[in-house]
């Protein structure tokens, strides 16, 4: 999946999680996207098996797209608290970099820092 798409998802999880109900509009909001571009991102992810579109317009991740954006997410934190708590980077700087990197940093360097946070402790 494309940088993008993952993008989505953790969008629709961090706003179904905000505030409940989830709208193509909300997305579009949220992430400063046209409606069309949202709209064309919803039909891919949604024949992807990802989410589902409800008939009241309703976006709701399926059982895979969940497990998906949770994993994102994870990413997204802990690249971002290891950042701003071990390397002293300011939160803007933090989560902006996170989200970048949390789509391209391998496995294996993810569970390392992972684990170093749990040292940390």
């Amino acid at each position: 999946m494309q940088e993008s798409g993952e993008n989505y998802l953790e969008t629709i999880l961090i706003l179904s999680e905000r505030k409940g109900l989830v709208r193509s509009i909300d997305v579009a909001n949220e992430l400063g996207f046209a409606k069309p571009s949202v709209s064309r991102a919803v039909k891919l992810l949604s024949e992807s098996g990802l989410i589902v579109m409800r008939e009241n317009g309703d976006l709701v991740l399926t059982e895979a797209g969940r497990a998906r954006a949770e994993a994102i997410y994870d990413r997204h934190r802990t690249i971002s608290r290891f950042f701003r708590d071990v390397l002293g980077i300011s939160p803007e700087t933090a989560d902006g970099d996170a989200c970048r990197i949390e789509h391209i940093i391998s496995e294996e360097s993810f569970e390392k820092i992972k684990e170093f946070l749990k040292m940390e402790r």
